[in-house]
């Protein structure tokens, strides 16, 4: 087997045929990033969307969204409150079980002296018109010193077996180093009660198979057509093995026992971006019990590339394969990667492509690419973009909470949500095709907004505001809400300013909006 670099492994997908417009569910004029779509196994024109989005005096939150006609028109936006205590929230999961309800997940926690913070479940018995109570499923009294609440993904039993409906989460250590140190693991709680309760949290990585050194294993969890609960992650522990390690663990037993095995080994180190995405996800062919897909951002050839490895029996994995079509070491790095397979077997395959950027590395324009193989083939389908416009690069690109996008494979269709910058700010776009047909079809749902132009931004010790007097009770606040200074002037000294991201708000005919501005010093 040729070695490879791992950068992001085990993920996702969609894809498209022919041109295509996009829809833009969040339509909002700041932030609004890594979102998560649900149909409903019952209803195909039940769809659910959620995300992370910036509310004035709440920082970032949970939103969400319903369809009830396919993705054509989509409901208002529901704000998802903070628990007590909290004062950010990130990694939405959304998961229907076979009785049509649905589940969402997502951490909510205190991001200044991480005192507090939670793995919150809350279920929808409405597809996502309302939802119920918040559910402590992890807490970070649960795991003193480790912070063990990050990077929550959920995964419903809905097969046949005896333990249909029970719900798994997997978490990770928390990105903190002055608080977690080696060595780290990766964690799973369990519900038999449907979501009224959880299990303590136990180690999904056990002696012989600890993440080691490894700070954020992202792991990611799904549970196959027979009921067996499978969860990937990477591991590197030298008293294990000289290697890095990509581990399966199992479990039929509600995760009361796990076993493992080696899926992959990882002989060359990583790439040295430090903006590529990471994040990774397994995945199962639900028409074939063991038939396992993972996702790998691989360096072979000197940038990021996507591979594509599987097995048929959950032990014997076959050699990675190199999934986008553009030239081979042209110095385009790919990333942001997804993937699902139909009920059929199916395979679709997404990315963030830069094949046609004008520099290279990651700081340049984007699009989102697929690509598709059919059950009875074994090679993919030629590669074929799915957004509608390219996508200029923009710095909150390089920060954190944009780090992931989402798809649905159902039938003949895909659809796939994603964030981009487009509009000025990162949004949550949406793209629905048919495969059988080629045709895509997308509605705006927006309205229009009035946006401020802020220039430069990033700004350094000011920023300027075009057409100012368009604009009144100018502020700058921070993400909190916290009023930094009132602006009276279009060119706004930020010298004194922390470096940060900020936001000024404004009204426009007495109709509150806001822009970004991020100070870098």
């Amino acid at each position: 087997m040729k070695p490879y670099y791992i950068i992001l492994y085990f993920l996702l997908a969609i894809s498209v045929f022919g041109n295509s417009q996009n829809t833009n569910i969040s339509n909002a004029s700041v932030f609004e990033g890594e979102p998560y779509l649900a149909i409903d196994p019952n209803n195909q024109q039940h769809l659910v969307a959620a995300w992370m989005g910036f509310k004035v005096g709440q920082g970032i939150i949970i939103k969400t969204k319903y369809s009830d006609d396919g993705g054509s028109t989509w409901s208002a936006v529901n704000e998802i409150p903070h628990i007590t205590g909290a004062t950010s929230a990130a990694d939405v999961s959304l998961e229907y079980d076979s009785n049509g309800n649905l589940f969402m997940c997502y951490v909510d926690y205190e991001n200044q002296t991480f005192t507090q913070g939670d793995v919150i479940v809350r279920k929808s018995i409405d597809n996502g018109v309302t939802w119920g109570n918040a559910v402590s499923a992890v807490s970070i009294a649960d795991c003193p010193d480790k912070l063990c609440i990050d990077r929550p993904w959920i995964a419903i039993d809905n097969s046949t077996g005896p333990n249909n409906g029970a719900l798994y989460i997997t978490t990770i250590n928390a990105n903190q180093p002055s608080i977690v140190i080696p060595p780290y693991h990766s964690y799973l709680v369990v519900s038999s009660d449907g979501g009224a309760n959880f299990s303590n949290p136990r180690l999904v990585d056990t002696t012989d198979y600890y993440v080691g050194a490894i700070s954020q294993a992202a792991t990611s969890p799904l549970v196959g057509p027979n009921g067996t609960f499978y969860a990937s992650y990477p591991s590197y522990e030298t008293s294990q093995s000289p290697f890095a390690h990509i581990y399966l663990a199992s479990s039929t037993t509600l995760g009361v026992d796990i076993d493992h095995t080696n899926a992959y080994t990882i002989l060359i180190p990583g790439t040295t971006d430090p903006f590529a995405k990471k994040g990774g996800k397994m995945l199962c062919d639900y028409s074939e019990p063991s038939h396992l897909g993972l996702l790998l951002l691989a360096q072979e050839n000197g940038d990021a590339d996507v591979y594509f490895m599987e097995t048929y029996d959950a032990i014997n994995w076959t050699t990675p394969i190199r999934i986008n079509d553009d030239a081979s070491g042209n110095g385009k790095l790919q990333d942001l990667m997804w993937a699902d397979f139909n009920e059929n077997g199916d395979l679709a395959i997404c990315w963030r492509d830069r094949r046609n950027g004008s520099t290279s590395g990651y700081q340049t324009e984007t699009e989102i690419y697929g690509a598709i193989r059919y059950k009875d083939s074994i090679n993919f389908e030629p590669n074929f973009p799915i957004s509608s416009q390219q996508a200029a690069h923009d710095v909150v690109l390089e920060g954190n909470g944009n780090d992931f996008m989402n798809v649905q494979f159902i039938g003949d269709t895909i659809y796939s949500i994603w964030g981009d910058v487009r509009t000025g700010t990162l949004n949550i776009f949406l793209n629905k095709t048919s495969v059988s047909t080629g045709t895509t079809s997308t509605q705006s749902i927006h309205s229009d907004q009035a946006l401020m132009t802020i220039f430069p931004n990033p700004a350094n010790d000011y920023f300027k505001i075009d057409q100012f007097e368009e604009y009144e009770n100018c502020q700058l606040i921070d993400a909190s809400g916290k009023i930094i200074k009132t602006v009276e002037i279009g060119t706004v000294s930020t010298s004194d300013v922390p470096s940060g991201t900020y936001f000024v708000r404004f009204s426009v005919n007495n109709k509150g909006f806001t822009a970004p501005v991020v100070i870098q010093h």
